[in-house]
């Protein structure tokens, strides 16, 4: 390339907008280029919203589900202390009170506390609390209707 002197400004404003025309045939999208970012870029923001929402429905989700599991964990842990309590003959109220995290040991501690407790087997009075049936003014009648026969 050989170089020409410029001697007019005619010449100088003709390679300056020949060197301008050039950068804008090489940057010709660049308008659209710049609205299509600016088109992206809102559409990531609200993407982002979009997945941070969806996120915190998640985790939300996540919380309901832990604490519906621990409860349902605590209803099958009260049903299996419920049924070990009666089979061992321990009162339904003390079921609450027997301690372990499975059923061996639930199972352990209604045995010990069932070996405290003792059974309940009345005592029989020693005298008739109605008194003798035989004695009084109405013993005679009392007999007659023990002795009726009803089958003919």
């Amino acid at each position: 390339m050989t170089f020409k002197t410029i001697e007019t400004q005619e010449e100088l404003d003709k390679i300056i907008k020949d060197r301008i025309d050039r950068v804008n045939e090489k940057y010709a999208d660049y308008d659209q280029l710049k609205s299509r970012n600016e088109e992206l870029t809102a559409e990531n923001s609200a993407l982002q919203t979009t997945v941070s929402e969806t996120s915190e429905k998640v985790k939300g989700f996540d919380r309901e589900k832990a604490d519906m599991m621990a409860k349902i964990s605590g209803f099958e842990t009260s049903k299996l202390r419920t049924q070990i309590a009666l089979k061992h003959g321990l009162p339904i109220d003390l079921a609450d009170r027997l301690k372990g995290d499975n059923e061996e040991a639930i199972t352990k501690d209604a045995e010990r506390l069932s070996g405290f407790m003792k059974p309940m087997n009345p005592t029989p009075p020693l005298a008739n609390p109605e008194g003798n049936p035989g004695d009084g003014k109405d013993s005679a009648y009392r007999t007659f209707v023990e002795n009726l026969n009803t089958e003919e």
